[in-house]
């Protein structure tokens, strides 16, 4: 697996989502885009979708979580950053927090999965090697 190949694929599909995000529906550009961040996303998963699944369901399993396991392009955040905030990713159902809105997101810079719990808990769950 060539790392620095799935970090830029990660940067290049994150930053498309942003892209999205900041245009309205009524935008000429907004079809076209939507579309390119469509065709990015699947070639993503087809690219690396092994590899990131095979970590997501080891990172759900060490969480004790009973939530599904989503292709990874569900777990992006909407910004180019690198600290997630605690709203983005996908929530979690974690019996490590019991009661808690725990959500994991997958990074870049290095591409890691990332788990937020509340404001306080921010931890890395796995880094790709």
């Amino acid at each position: 697996m060539n790392i620095e190949e799935l970090n830029r694929a990660l940067v290049a599909l994150i930053e498309k989502k942003a892209e999205l995000h900041t245009l309205t529906y009524d935008d000429a550009r907004y079809d076209d885009v939507e579309e390119a961040l469509h065709d990015l996303e699947d070639d993503f998963n087809e690219e690396y979708g092994d590899y990131l699944e095979t970590a997501l369901d080891k990172v759900h399993t060490d969480l004790k979580s009973d939530t599904d396991v989503l292709l990874p392009t569900a777990y992006l955040p909407s910004t180019p950053g690198s600290t997630p905030s605690p709203k983005e990713g996908v929530w979690v159902d974690s019996e490590k927090y019991p009661g808690k809105e725990a959500r994991i997101t997958l990074v870049p810079n290095p591409v890691r999965i990332m788990l937020t719990v509340g404001k306080q808990v921010q931890q890395e769950l796995w880094k790709a090697v």
